[in-house]
């Protein structure tokens, strides 16, 4: 049982479990002689404003999007045993990956961007991807607290828009760890985005994604947000 990674209003769970056609469920990784997949129930957090859109103005801007800059949270007591913190930002709408000058640049230590990886015991290592430049503030081997700050929501590494890439794994390494299943201890759910807007969508996700969301939102605990949820975090 983890606390919320965000706070605030307006949050979907994009790429989250399990619905088919969608990244994180199939990432498998052959490191060592093995298969595993960290990424099995990540999600790629993003938010919007009240009228349903990722961003306002310049769509070419990272501070342009709703959520760049935002707090990302501790989610458990825990240790920091691995930071990266010197990515530039990407300029939206370009996943790296998929640019032939970009791709070159991404190596297996930075294509999830600066991050910060929390060993939170028990096996269970917590991951954040994708933070800005010079946000971190932490260091490897503090200890944290739940719900205490660790850097800003940014666009780094293979990421084409600002997100939040969040996922826990039983060991201290992305690539050959396993994903671990998690529930949240309390959000409210306020809908889901239809699967066909985010399919259809440009990839710098423009539009209105909020169509789904209820007439009033559902008190939920200890339960895990699926793919395209409406969240809002206390």
């Amino acid at each position: 049982m983890l606390g919320p990674p965000l706070q605030g209003t307006n949050w979907i769970a994009l790429n989250g479990c399990c619905l088919p056609g969608f990244p994180h469920r199939t990432s498998l990784n052959t490191t060592n002689g093995k298969l595993t997949n960290s990424q099995r129930f990540a999600i790629d957090w993003k938010r919007v404003n009240d009228q349903g859109e990722f961003y306002s103005g310049d769509r070419n801007r990272n501070e342009s999007y709703v959520d760049y800059g935002t707090d990302v949270i501790a989610v458990a007591d825990g240790t920091v045993t691995e930071i990266l913190d010197d990515i530039d930002p990407n300029a939206p709408g370009v996943l790296p990956a998929q640019d032939p000058e970009l791709a070159k640049k991404l190596t297996i230590e930075n294509i999830d961007g600066n991050h910060i990886i929390l060993d939170l015991g028990g096996g269970a290592f917590a991951m954040y991807a994708h933070l800005i430049k010079g946000s971190l503030l932490v260091g490897v081997g503090d200890k944290v607290k739940k719900g205490d700050v660790l850097a800003k929501l940014g666009n780094t590494g293979n990421s084409n828009a600002p997100h939040l890439h969040f996922q826990l794994m039983d060991g201290p390494s992305f690539l050959s760890a396993d994903g671990l299943p998690y529930v949240i201890d309390g959000f409210t759910y306020e809908g889901q985005v239809d699967p066909e807007l985010i399919i259809e969508a440009d990839d710098f996700l423009s539009g209105q994604f909020l169509q789904g969301k209820l007439p009033a939102g559902e008190p939920r605990a200890d339960e895990l947000p699926l793919n395209l949820a409406i969240v809002d975090f206390p």
